[in-house]
């Protein structure tokens, strides 16, 4: 069964592996060997089920309907295996949103009970971080809206949680606080010159600004040039330059908007500029509370497409914890 999910504006097509075998596209009937096997198959998928039926595409829409796709589950049972899929073909190792939507048509299909908490497992092929990255899920209900709580981990921090190439690094600092100069960022913008790099199952690069209204703005992100410009940052060769991180790295951009909360935009590897992105969401959460922008407890990450509810958990000066709400949608009935 193939579904379209949405999640903050972030979409995802939801299939299965044998949805896939039944259209020819031959996916290996375990999830760490269809990780490993995936350029073999990923990218027709995309092909098959993520680009705009002829004649579709809303005038100004991107090139696929979707942010990306999530194949599973490989199994019957808790932990559920799956795989995350961009729509460059390669595969990521968490996103929050995915993982939401995921939960969601495992719910729709009867294999979770509403009250049921149980565990995803994605499979990846990048390296270093171990795979799969698991991440325990907990129906709940927020402001009288049922969805799922996910328990993201404690976030790494620093150029060596990521990977990064310190050649292309240097050392600075955010009102005291110590960050990161990335020499690429600050090529494309001057006013990008403190970042901070985090890892909470997949790497991410958050640079920090004094005031939401320098962010950049989703139509500059789309922009052929500035896209060209942070895919060789982003994204990892042969597409990008991966440039700190060799296996790529997701961007954000983050301003405190309010007490507890911060607004952000988000350019991903393997998709480029997206509404919102629950990992992301997560990551800027991490490098807001490092840089004193925010405390432990609720707090709240704003992105184009809707708003993270996040929570923080301190244990004396670590953050030790990082979870996230999200609630999905099905939007093909």
């Amino acid at each position: 069964m193939t579904r379209l999910y949405d999640a903050r504006g972030n979409r995802y097509v939801v299939t299965t592996p044998e949805a896939l075998r039944q259209l020819g596209i031959a996916v290996p009937q375990h999830a760490a060997d269809a990780a490993r096997q995936r350029e073999h198959w990923s990218a027709a998928a995309i092909e098959a089920l993520c680009t705009w039926p002829e004649g579709e595409r809303p005038q100004g829409a991107k090139g696929h309907r979707s942010d990306g796709l999530l194949v599973g589950p490989f199994g019957d049972a808790s932990p559920w295996d799956l795989l995350i899929v961009n729509t460059d073909g390669s595969l990521t190792e968490r996103s929050g949103n995915g993982m939401t939507l995921f939960a969601q048509s495992l719910l729709d299909d009867g294999q979770v009970l509403p009250s049921q908490a149980f565990v995803l497992q994605v499979h990846h092929d990048k390296p270093g971080g171990g795979s799969p990255v698991v991440t325990p899920i907990e129906p709940a209900e927020r402001d009288g809206h049922p969805g799922f709580w996910l328990q993201m981990g404690a976030p790494g921090f620093g150029p060596e949680a990521v990977g990064a190439d310190d050649e292309h690094v240097a050392a600075t600092d955010f009102h005291g606080h110590p960050l990161s100069r990335v020499d690429a960022l600050a090529q494309v913008n001057p006013e990008w010159q403190r970042s901070q790099f985090v890892r909470i199952g997949n790497p991410h690069c958050v640079t920090l600004l004094d005031d939401p209204a320098t962010l950049p703005t989703m139509p500059w992100l789309r922009n052929a040039d500035a896209h060209a410009a942070l895919e060789r940052i982003a994204y990892a060769a042969p597409i990008g330059a991966g440039n700190p991180c060799p296996a790529g790295v997701n961007l954000q951009w983050a301003a405190r908007a309010a007490d507890g909360a911060i607004e952000a935009r988000v350019f991903e590897r393997g998709e480029g500029a997206t509404e919102s992105s629950g990992s992301s969401a997560c990551a800027v959460a991490s490098a807001a509370w490092k840089a004193g922008l925010v405390a432990a407890g609720d707090v709240q990450v704003r992105m184009p497409g809707g708003t993270a509810p996040l929570r923080l958990e301190q244990q004396g000066e670590a953050l030790v914890g990082v979870w996230l709400f999200g609630v999905g949608t099905r939007l093909d009935g």
